[in-house]
């Protein structure tokens, strides 16, 4: 207890400067929640595709569309249990700025290579029995406030209807993920919809999610597909989906490599600030630390309640900011939908934590090994 308030005493030589200090290492800190929720949101649930998945789309690129009559060649491929298109749909919902992914899917199948889709059992009876039902994802819905029963109309930009330029759609469901990372910001319909009621091509789609049964063959799979259709006018490229949706998400840069490096100069700028901090407060007690040494106190000893100091000062500060930044980022998407998954990762948490250690321990080391060094008589001539 005695060491304990030995250790808070200093805090209050210089009151502002350690408030200072404090605060500059929280501010640290909420970044690092900031940069790994967008980090998480950047990767667009790379870490969550499934193994057992592959995405087969045109060779040139994934606007071109492959013909329908894919889907029966591929699932004559040995080790593929089930194939389903899927196309994008590029409407507009009441105003140009509100973007969100609407994707023509085969119900049955989708649902079922997409378990982590959640629906209440009698919204997915209501998708599959009805041939104008679409779903949306939770945070869609809330963003718009829809409910079930809604109907919603989206103006075709592209993909125009037989009689008019509104596609109405009702809404059966709202699905939930399974995890915090899952989607739920996307607005899925009927394909046979859009098959029966579009001006322009029938028989087309936009690519195929493959289910496969030994995730340890994909490689060999993904290769048998691309040459079944090799030479043919719709040539195709197939990856796992972890592939694809690193390749998607790359598409806006390494995002990963940029965050780490903003993370890394933000670190280092917060270590060397800390880190003076300490050896300041080090250097104006080295008569204290003398007469420590004089009465007593180990060299040993006197070095971990050097340590003790930086690593408190350390502690307090990351778990303020830390506390902070989750907070922060669980109020949601601070853009307003272009984030669609933000949320700060568990393993980020271990991470800040094990960070905040490190801080408190590497800014104490040469502090606490000067004076490890100290001689208690040149301190106290020196005082």
């Amino acid at each position: 207890m005695k060491f304990i308030r030995l250790v808070l005493s200093n805090f209050k030589r210089h009151k502002l400067r350690t408030i200072l200090t404090i605060l500059s290492i929280a501010v640290a800190f909420i970044l690092f929640c900031y940069l790994g929720a967008i980090r998480q949101a950047f990767s667009m649930g790379v870490s969550l595709a499934g193994a057992n998945r592959l995405i087969v789309q045109h060779k040139v690129s994934l606007i071109q569309p492959l013909p329908q009559s894919y889907e029966a060649q591929i699932e004559q491929i040995a080790g593929i249990e089930d194939a389903t298109e899927a196309a994008w749909f590029g409407g507009i919902y009441k105003d140009e700025r509100n973007n969100f992914a609407q994707i023509a899917i085969d119900p049955p199948e989708f649902l079922v290579t997409y378990p982590e889709f959640i629906l209440k059992p009698a919204e997915k009876e209501a998708f599959l029995r009805t041939k104008t039902g679409a779903i949306a994802g939770r945070s869609l819905a809330n963003k718009f406030k829809w409910k079930v029963g809604d109907k919603i109309p989206i103006q075709a930009t592209f993909l125009r209807p037989k009689v008019g330029n509104t596609w109405t759609f009702d809404l059966v469901g709202i699905y939930d993920g399974l995890h915090d990372e899952t989607d739920t910001t996307t607005f899925y319909f009927r394909h046979d919809y859009l098959d029966e009621n579009r001006q322009w091509g029938k028989g087309l789609t936009g690519w195929y999610y493959i289910r496969i049964k030994d995730p340890a063959h994909a490689e060999q799979i993904a290769k048998a597909v691309d040459a079944k259709f090799a030479n043919s006018p719709a040539e195709t490229k197939t990856d796992t989906e972890k592939a694809f949706m690193r390749g998607f998400a790359e598409q806006m840069g390494n995002i990963g490599a940029i965050v780490t490096a903003v993370l890394s100069a933000v670190f280092f700028t917060i270590l060397l600030v800390a880190g003076n901090t300490m050896a300041q407060a080090v250097r104006e007690r080295t008569g204290e630390l003398g007469v420590l040494k004089a009465i007593g106190f180990s060299d040993v000893q006197v070095l971990v309640f050097v340590l003790a100091e930086s690593l408190l000062l350390a502690v307090i500060g990351g778990a303020i900011g830390i506390g902070l930044g989750w907070l922060f980022v669980s109020r949601g998407d601070p853009t307003g939908g272009a984030l669609p998954i933000f949320f700060f990762p568990a393993k980020d948490l271990a991470i800040g934590i094990a960070m905040v250690i490190i801080l408190g321990l590497v800014t104490g080391a040469m502090p606490a090994l000067q004076a490890l060094r100290l001689n208690a008589v040149d301190a106290l001539r020196r005082e």
